[in-house]
């Protein structure tokens, strides 16, 4: 999303910004500022699906006693710090949450919004990003610092089951199907996902938790299909545990009466 209009908001102070591309201004970056206590998404991956834009909270520290036009940021980035691509249409920054006033403390609470419709989103955009910390300085300067943060960013899955027949009788066979599909961000629609590895399984009536029973591998279409046998009534689903560039999905349960 480096090539999109882009809107920084501060909180309170109303000050915003709007330009043409999602990259810094011409000039060096400068120093007398740092950031801390970074935290994105609260250390989660950053899943998206194709077509709901995306609210991913941060917070972070900033200290600085030099005068700044509008609020910091953090968000992330790929490529050359000041010059590579960023991910995000628009960021909302808190006010100043003031910790020590007279060296410049400041904590700030932060809303970053990606948009999947965006025409410069794709597949290619799923994997590691950097996490970046900025502020617009007084006088068309500014300080860009990498927070050495990986951030994953990951397309969205959805699972799906059925179990049957329902009810059944002990000790018969249970037919459980499904399907695991992917987001396809060049498309905006969701795709059967093949040959991955997915994890049957069941939750026992009176349970509090569900327990693996067996693995099952995608066909080429992202179709899940085993059976099993019949020794209790309880909740079957399907959990795929996610990638490097896709996101963990359990299905909603499907409930067997065994009689």
């Amino acid at each position: 999303m480096g090539k999109t209009m882009w809107r920084a908001v501060v909180a309170g102070g109303a000050a915003v910004v709007f330009t043409g591309v999602a990259a810094v201004p011409a000039g060096a970056a400068e120093g007398g500022v740092s950031f801390t206590r970074v935290a994105v998404n609260g250390g989660k991956p950053i899943v998206i699906g194709v077509t709901e834009e995306v609210e991913v909270h941060a917070v972070f520290r900033m200290t600085t006693r030099l005068r700044y036009d509008f609020g910091p940021t953090v968000f992330p980035y790929r490529g050359k710090l000041d010059t590579g691509e960023t991910l995000h249409s628009s960021v909302i920054t808190s006010d100043c949450e003031v910790v020590d006033r007279a060296n410049g403390i400041c904590d700030f609470e932060e809303w970053l919004y990606i948009d999947p419709r965006n025409l410069d989103f794709g597949n290619e955009d799923a994997g590691t990003w950097g996490t970046a910390a900025r502020i617009f300085l007084a006088g068309d300067a500014h300080d860009t610092d990498d927070e050495d943060l990986p951030l994953q960013v990951k397309r969205a899955t959805r699972v799906t089951v059925n179990a049957s027949p329902e009810p059944v009788a002990r000790g018969k066979t249970i037919t459980v199907t499904g399907r695991v599909t992917r987001a396809n961000w060049d498309t905006h629609t969701y795709q059967g996902y093949a040959g991955r590895t997915v994890s049957l399984q069941f939750k026992a009536a009176g349970a509090s938790s569900y327990t693996t029973v067996k693995k099952a591998t995608s066909s080429s279409t992202g179709a899940l299909r085993t059976t099993v046998k019949a020794t209790g009534s309880g909740t079957w689903r399907w959990t795929y545990y996610g990638n490097s560039t896709s996101g963990a999905k359990s299905s909603t349960g499907d409930h067997v009466a065994v009689r």
